[in-house]
């Protein structure tokens, strides 16, 4: 038998073939060259291939032409980091914290309370302890590793106190809430702090839309598992962040499928919305990963003046079914329009292709490099990184810790939040640039002041409600140990009004009343006044003043205080007579 090649045999078959069906099939051929310039999909959206450089068919909207900046109202309250901090964690919310901790803890002790002041103190606590990282809470109050800013604003057992009994809401009414709002633990200060975020500040022309994952293995039913991110498991939230600034200017919470959403609304497309919401209708860009972007979502956006920049997954429907082929040349461009937006496929590799939906370009073009990018793909690579970056800065200096509830993990995410916001705001307040753990710093002394000032006026009360000397046939402890460990004393100071041995009471050199005040300030404590040593001759040189403790005897160089007077004093370890200054 003879063997024929491939070419033969299709040669023989075509030689059969009856010509009135070759003629029948030649519209289908004609159809198929018509898909080269344009394609409808499934859904009947016609794309039409267009040469790149060239405008496509629609007009774009006027852009947002000003730059990210505080509102009025934030311009006018913001002076300081502390002014800047409570724009967003407000003294109404404070309070709500502060009423809801005392019912909670007096259902235990009945004598607990907390002040305004002291929790703006366990807030800087928080903050200063994620500015410096220790392995466990006790090593923050340390003698090795301690902060002394931490153990001088309040004892460790108080602070554990203030964290055991920290509540948001009203926990007898929480299981009824509940059942409509799973976020009811912490629902109305999470709306407050967002709301005071949308307030505060007018984010520039872009802004990012992506999801965060605050890590958490809190027991909670909204909690997620994600296996791209460095840590696997925590609590979702989608934000809304400025390009430029990194400012959160939205955010809400994942908590599962809505079952109050309308049937057959995407989630993406509605958690969009819902983030951009307070910013539609000015000529803004959003700029969105593949989760979100759909074609359907930018004609949403197009209707309210708002336009979007995002990758596109290319399995919708929406979406033309040659956007699939992945076999294209190395540094190719294709560009395809609608109506509304532009669909960019770009092959950065040869079995790689990247589809990019605006709905802002009015041109796509493609650079001069090696690589001839389109305009389309360097925008998103610039734009895209928002969210992102924020999450890196907040990851930084974060004062999470390990909890096993929830509402305090979100607490701390809000603390977070609002610091990083804060920092942003002061600096476009104050026209200055500050770096960010110098802010946070301050931050943190400036909450701690008012509660530091009220602590050292309880102890200065009781110090002077002490008696002046110890009771007959005792004698007191050192409350200064400056040089002394635990020495005696009898005698107090005159300034701060404790205990002084004498170690740490300070040597005064004696001084004529020639004396000039402009010599030497810092040790002129004799201004304003002399001494009546003639009624001493036997002194010596120099007056050992058992009167102060050494820490502030140069305020007694002010005039206005009444002069000192001398009496004399029988040391009963030497007999040496000692001058002492008894100030009325």
């Amino acid at each position: 038998m003879e063997r024929r090649n491939t070419l033969q045999t299709l040669e023989l078959i075509l030689s059969k073939v009856n010509p009135y069906e070759e003629t029948a099939l030649q519209p289908k051929k004609r159809a198929c060259l018509e898909t080269d310039l344009t394609e409808a999909t499934k859904e009947s959206t016609v794309w039409r291939e267009e040469q790149v450089g060239m405008q496509p068919p629609f007009t774009p909207i006027d852009a947002y032409a000003e730059d990210g900046a505080p509102t009025i109202m934030a311009r006018k309250n913001v002076s300081s980091c502390l002014q800047s901090f409570l724009c967003f964690i407000t003294p109404d919310m404070l309070n709500n914290i502060k009423e809801w901790t005392v019912k909670h803890a007096q259902a235990e002790l009945d004598d607990w309370t907390i002040g305004i002041p002291e929790l703006m103190a366990f807030i800087a606590i928080v903050i200063l302890r994620g500015l410096s990282k220790v392995p466990s809470l006790r090593d923050c109050w340390s003698a090795n590793l301690g902060n002394p800013q931490i153990m001088g604003t309040m004892s460790r057992n108080r602070f554990q106190s203030i964290m055991r009994h920290l509540r948001f809401d009203d926990r007898s009414t929480r299981s009824e809430r509940a059942k409509t709002d799973k976020f009811a633990a912490i629902s109305t200060l999470w709306e407050s702090f967002v709301a005071n975020c949308i307030t505060s500040y007018n984010p520039g022309r872009h802004i990012t839309i992506d999801e965060q994952l605050f890590p958490s293995k809190t027991r909670c039913c909204f909690l997620q598992y994600s296996a791209t991110k460095p840590d696997k498991f925590g609590i979702k939230f989608w934000v809304a962040c400025d390009l430029k600034s990194k400012y959160i200017c939205n955010v809400l919470p994942y908590l599962g499928k809505d079952a109050s959403s309308p049937g057959g609304e995407r989630l993406s497309a509605n958690v969009v919305m819902k983030l951009i919401g307070p910013f539609l209708d000015q000529g803004r860009n959003v700029t969105t990963d593949k989760f979100f972007t759909s074609l359907s979502l930018a004609q949403q956006l197009l209707s309210r003046k708002t336009t979007i920049l995002g990758t596109v997954n290319k399995i919708p429907q929406e979406i033309r079914q040659s956007t699939r082929q992945a076999d294209r040349n190395e540094y190719t461009t294709r560009v395809f329009s609608t109506a509304d937006a532009t669909l960019t496929l770009y092959a950065p590799k040869r079995k790689k292709v990247v589809c990019i939906l605006s709905s802002m370009h009015s041109v796509v073009q493609t650079d001069d490099t090696t690589k001839r990018k389109p305009n389309t793909v360097t925008l998103y690579n610039i734009t895209k990184r928002g969210v992102d970056a924020m999450d890196q800065m907040l990851r930084e200096y974060t004062v999470r810790t390990g909890t096993r509830r929830w509402p305090v993990a979100v607490f701390y995410n809000m603390i977070d939040m609002a610091a990083l916001n804060a920092h942003v705001l002061y600096q476009a307040c104050a026209g200055k640039q500050e770096r960010r753990v110098d802010f946070l710093a301050e931050l943190a002394r400036e909450l701690a002041n008012s509660h530091l000032g009220a602590k050292e006026a309880r102890k200065e009360q009781l110090l002077r409600q002490q008696s002046s000397t110890p009771n007959s046939g005792k004698r007191a402890m050192c409350q200064v140990k400056h040089q002394c460990k635990n020495n005696h004393a009898t005698v107090r100071c005159v300034d701060c009004y404790r205990y002084t041995c004498g170690k740490c009471r300070r040597e005064i050199p004696w001084q004529c009343q020639d004396y000039d005040d402009d010599d030497d300030d810092d040790d002129d404590v004799y201004s304003g006044w002399q001494p009546q040593v003639a009624l001493f001759p036997s002194l010596q040189r120099r007056v050992s003043v058992s009167g102060f403790c050494g820490e502030k005897y140069h305020k007694y160089c002010s005039p206005q205080r009444s002069p000192p007077r001398l009496h004399l004093h029988s040391d009963l370890f030497s007999g040496s007579r000692t001058a002492l200054l008894d100030f009325m």
